[in-house]
């Protein structure tokens, strides 16, 4: 049976699998093959609880942790609406292919829209082919104002140790 629901950020179960689904991303090619770090593993969901803006998406299948989306609410001043950024997802390799990631980023779709949200969005990796074909065939695409100016560009700048 497949699941999916809005984590209960203090439930012990809920909060084993968002750390697990997470720390499963991060060991991945596309999550930078690396575990999270101790503190990241013991302080990210008291740290998520914190967050008013944050809405974390779980999907079990047999009650076992098989996908996860961990989404942010943000402001889009063009719109003067809230948007809702999906941060992190993930679908646990044995769990893949199965339609979970679709089914991830609808039910993340019914948030964005009981929230008032003008639009999704997030960022994929030019190297995650699979990852971008989902996106695309649920309606995602680069982000322009004006073709001639070009595609949006994610871009970072770390600040003290991550």
């Amino acid at each position: 049976m497949e699941e999916i629901l809005i984590a209960d950020l203090s439930s012990p179960p809920h909060a084993e699998a968002i750390v697990y689904l997470l720390n499963e991303y991060a060991k991945d090619d596309m999550g930078g093959n690396s575990e999270l770090s101790a503190f990241a593993r013991s302080n990210l969901v008291p740290e998520l609880r914190k967050r008013q803006g944050a809405h974390v998406l779980v999907a079990l299948v047999d009650g076992s942790p098989a996908g996860l989306a961990i989404c942010f609410e943000g402001f889009s001043t063009f719109a003067c609406k809230p948007l809702l950024n999906i941060h992190d997802i993930v679908v646990a390799s044995p769990y893949r292919g199965r339609g979970l990631a679709r089914r991830l980023l609808a039910k993340a779709e019914q948030v964005a829209l009981r929230l008032g949200c003008c639009k999704l969005t997030l960022e994929v990796l030019e190297g995650n082919a699979v990852a971008q074909a989902a996106y695309k065939a649920c309606g995602y695409a680069g982000y322009e104002l004006d073709p001639k100016m070009g595609k949006a560009m994610f871009w970072q700048k770390k600040l003290g140790q991550v």
